[in-house]
């Protein structure tokens, strides 16, 4: 029977599939809302995400996964499903082959749960690869040759840093320190300091706005942000300064610096040349916070810099393995 290939990038902020022949056809965030009376979903993606602090308390917003793993086996069979058949339009009844990223310290077991999954949500055949390998690929970096390269996935869930060569992982190293972490901790530095609850999508807002890494010229010093007292409920606005955000994230940058020096001290000597020479390249949603690249420099002595295709470089990674199609072993991975 006729099947459709699909590449699946499952973040833990964002679904991107693409299909065969037909280029990316989804890209939204990877949140599903339920109806706690009924246990129903009622919104996918960018409708679900709409809701987030503003939804009744019947309503639950539900992230599948987190720290790059999938955590809500069953809603991520529900999410996957919805996008799959959202993906494939009139075809939905067609059982497609599905190509799909995991970490690359992922369990076999933590990959068959992945594979019962992605199945369960209508796929004909699963096949895993590791995402390090399909976004250097993505990015058009050359990892087949003996020679150092590396990639630092600033992820919303976690940071991976690995090193490749010869169309493998040589050096991994992860921290479950994210995105979706950095705004955590805005929302309890504001809460601490000034007695003031955000939620997570103002968080995100400030993160954004006032950046985490360095002071930059062109991003305020300080601006107005809207929130709930917390003594008396009642809307407060207060003002915040980028001094202080990025107090509150000092800890978790010095982590992700930890992390990539970590991965470079456990390279061979003659590959970690071969990056000194040639830099590391960063993706993923912290690629654009400030100063990142330029902080990660300064620390590791190495040039850094920014992918151009750093949000959906897994997923154009995962394009070029289906056109390639049975050639992947004579190619790259």
């Amino acid at each position: 029977m006729f099947s459709k290939d699909i590449g699946i990038d499952l973040g833990t902020a964002n679904v991107l599939i693409v299909v065969k022949d037909d280029g990316l056809v989804i890209d939204e965030p990877a949140v599903i809302a339920i109806d706690k009376r009924t246990d129903e979903p009622v919104a996918f993606g960018v409708e679900a995400y709409q809701m987030i602090g503003r939804s009744p308390e019947h309503i639950q917003i539900i992230r599948p996964m987190k720290a790059g793993n999938i955590a809500e086996f069953e809603m991520a069979r529900v999410l996957i499903r919805h996008f799959l058949e959202k993906a494939l339009g009139k075809s939905r009844r067609i059982k497609p082959h599905v190509t799909i990223g995991c970490k690359a310290d992922t369990t076999r077991v933590e990959k068959s749960v992945i594979r019962q999954v992605v199945m369960g949500a209508g796929a004909k055949q699963v096949v895993i690869e590791e995402e390090s390998k399909v976004a250097a690929i993505g990015t058009g970096m050359d990892i087949s040759t003996p020679s150092g390269n590396m990639i630092v996935d600033l992820g919303a869930g976690t940071t991976d840093a690995s090193v490749l060569s010869m169309g493998e992982i040589v050096s991994f190293e992860k921290t479950n320190i994210g995105g979706l972490h950095f705004d955590q901790c805005i929302i309890q530095h504001i809460r601490k300091k000034h007695h003031v609850y955000i939620g997570e999508k103002t968080a995100e807002q400030v993160k954004k706005d006032m950046g985490l890494v360095l002071t930059d010229g062109e991003k305020p010093n300080a601006m107005n942000v809207h929130g709930s007292d917390l003594a008396t409920g009642i809307p407060k606005t207060i003002e915040v300064t980028a001094e202080e955000i990025h107090q509150a994230l000092r800890l978790p940058i010095s982590k992700i610096v930890e992390t990539t020096r970590n991965a470079l001290e456990e390279t061979l000597p003659e590959l970690a040349a071969d990056i000194a020479q040639r830099g590391i390249l960063l993706i993923g949603g912290g690629a654009s916070l400030p100063g990142i690249d330029t902080l990660l420099s300064e620390h590791l002595h190495v040039p850094v810099f920014i992918a151009e295709n750093g949000l959906t470089c897994i997923i154009d990674g995962t394009a070029l393995l289906m056109e390639w199609d049975g050639k992947r072993s004579t190619r790259i991975i």
